[in-house]
């Protein structure tokens, strides 16, 4: 499917934004919705589709990414990248007795201080350090961290720890060419802080909250200073403002100019030149229903390695179809005649009414910045998506949104 030309757009927010997560949840005491960000590229779409005519079809949609105030774009940093800090060989434990104990590598900790990086790695059988472990034969090899790489000095020794969580576009370059990263400032943290919102909903003609259903709090987004969302769509928009998100919040559409090397890097001249893949935009491996998996099953044979995390879980109209249950005892005395269905004559009986409509998670997507190592090259070169063998035009409207894209790459020698 050819890609039509893309124009980029800065979408800077006016307020927090709200884009809540798919997993259903219950209002009520206690209740939390959760957030979900950066937001998917589908509601990014509709948001820079609402400012056009119904009769605008068939268009080409890229992103959203991060934009930094220095004008960069970040994507999420490569899971299967670790980084290399020194350290003292010992610490201190307990400052009375002065007792020390030896300093362990830390794969949850994300740091600025490290000077070089290094990727995690298919294990070798064969190596003495994994001989009492046991791993499915059948399965893919687990990914472990190169710890015979590690260099010791006399008082000190480096560590593992994890880089921040995004990666600028250059610094992104330099990994998929198999370069060895030393600058820690081509990483950034979650640039958003988060504000809780709590909701309540009165009961009608009283001052007080409802007992169900009345009170729930909302994880809103407020990105910092400077910071922004990209992305690009394949016609001219004015500068204008959208709607972005729930509650109508609003943000700003400037057009805005990639560089030559960062549109290189989203739309490379030879898509599969390398040995391992590394994901855009949120991916589908598998479309069955209460199936999750994070690579297709036909790439299990040509597998060398995976690295990714738990899926993104993403809504839709749920196809599941309940009956709403209508009660008429006391407390569902304010319900209008026209709900009680003719001959109920019990205060306390029940009836099934029409259809509930609800919105439920309909498919798990592969997070962006999971990394594929291949001992072959798929077929499927260009995005992690099902292959279209159901009708529907769900499938092509993933492609034209540019779900699930892959940027090749070339491991360190």
């Amino acid at each position: 499917m050819g890609e039509q030309q893309m124009y980029w757009y800065a979408i800077a927010p006016l307020d927090v934004l709200l884009f809540r997560e798919a997993k259903p949840f219950s209002p009520g005491e206690s209740a939390w919705a959760k957030g979900l960000f950066p937001p998917f590229p589908s509601t990014v779409f509709q948001a820079l589709r609402s400012t056009l005519s119904k009769d605008v079809k068939d268009l080409d949609f890229m992103g959203p990414f991060l934009l930094s105030p220095q004008d960069r774009l970040c994507f999420p940093t490569p899971k299967d990248l670790v980084a290399v800090k020194w350290g003292l060989k010992t610490q201190k434990t307990d400052e009375e007795t002065e007792e020390e104990e030896p300093k362990e590598d830390n794969l949850d900790d994300t740091a600025s201080d490290w000077h070089r990086t290094l990727r995690l790695q298919p294990v070798d059988r064969t190596d003495e350090a994994w001989e009492h472990l046991l791993f499915d034969e059948a399965g893919l090899a687990p990914m472990v961290a190169p710890f015979r790489e590690l260099v010791e000095e006399d008082n000190r020794r480096e560590f593992f720890c994890r880089p921040y969580p995004w990666i600028t576009a250059e610094a992104l370059s330099e990994y998929l060419q198999g370069k060895e990263l030393t600058d820690s400032t081509q990483f950034q943290e979650d640039p958003w802080n988060v504000q809780i919102m709590p909701h309540i909903q009165m009961q009608a003609d009283k001052r007080q909250v409802k007992d169900e259903d009345g009170y729930f709090t909302e994880v809103a987004i407020r990105l910092k200073p400077g910071w922004r969302l990209v992305a690009g769509i394949s016609i001219k928009l004015q500068e204008t403002v959208v709607r972005l998100g729930g509650e109508g919040h609003r943000a700003i559409v400037i057009p805005f100019t990639l560089s030559h090397a960062e549109q290189t890097l989203l739309n490379p001249q030879t898509n599969t030149t390398g040995d391992f893949a590394y994901l855009l935009t949120p991916g589908l491996a598998v479309k069955e229903e209460a199936i999750y998996g994070v690579y297709p099953r036909d790439w299990q044979p040509i597998l060398a390695g995976c690295v990714s995390d738990r899926p993104v879980l993403w809504g839709g109209v749920s196809q599941i179809r309940r009956k709403l249950v209508i009660s008429f005892g006391k407390e569902n005395q304010e319900r209008t005649a026209s709900q009680i269905p003719s001959g109920s004559s019990s205060p306390n009986s029940e009836a099934k009414g029409d259809e509930e409509f609800a919105l439920l998670p309909q498919r798990a997507f592969v997070p962006p910045g999971t990394v594929y190592i291949f001992n072959q090259i798929p077929s499927e070169t260009e995005a992690l998506l099902p292959k279209p063998e159901s009708t529907g035009n769900w499938l092509t409207s993933f492609q034209k949104l540019n779900y699930g894209k892959l940027l090749w790459g070339n491991r360190p020698l």
